[in-house]
């Protein structure tokens, strides 16, 4: 296993601010980070896993030691492949952390070898949430303050074929 690759996995739908800032405060942690945009199917996505992964890699664009990646399927088991065993998890308020705090512990107990790191949202993103961004967004509303402006063009663009 490698202790300087940590993985910092989501949905990304869409990349929000707060997504930003512990990808950014993940990649100071750990010199090598990969950020894994889930392709759930059970997850009813606004965007293609493709579409979110590309969005990922315009914003991040390439920064040093940042890797945009894909996967579905266990998390554990694209840990193994990728040789990872740190996890990064953001928590923006209590309600997430009972939440990330049981995942942690099934993560444990698929894979003993995955440490899961929590990082606090700062406070000008606890409220910030990809669900919230796509309503307001549907209904008018401006989110360029709580996303990238590439994120508000696709936004704008998808709910316009919706």
């Amino acid at each position: 296993m490698n202790n300087t690759l940590a993985v910092y996995p989501g949905s990304f739908d869409p990349v929000t601010f707060g997504h930003i800032d512990i990808i950014e405060r993940a990649s100071r942690l750990y010199p090598n980070l990969i950020v894994a945009v889930l392709g759930n199917s059970a997850k009813k996505s606004c965007f293609s896993l493709e579409e979110r992964t590309d969005m990922l890699r315009a914003v991040l664009g390439n920064k040093k030691g940042i890797e945009v990646d894909s996967f579905d399927g266990l998390l554990v088991t694209y840990m193994r492949n990728k040789r990872a065993n740190i996890l990064v998890r953001g928590l923006r308020a209590i309600s997430d952390f009972e939440y990330e705090f049981q995942m942690a512990l099934f993560n444990k107990s698929l894979d003993d070898n995955i440490e899961t790191v929590f990082l606090m949202s700062r406070a000008e993103y606890s409220y910030v949430s990809s669900r919230l961004i796509k309503e307001i967004a549907v209904h008018g509303g401006d989110i360029s303050s709580f996303v990238p402006h590439i994120v508000v063009e696709k936004v704008h663009e998808k709910l316009q074929f919706n």
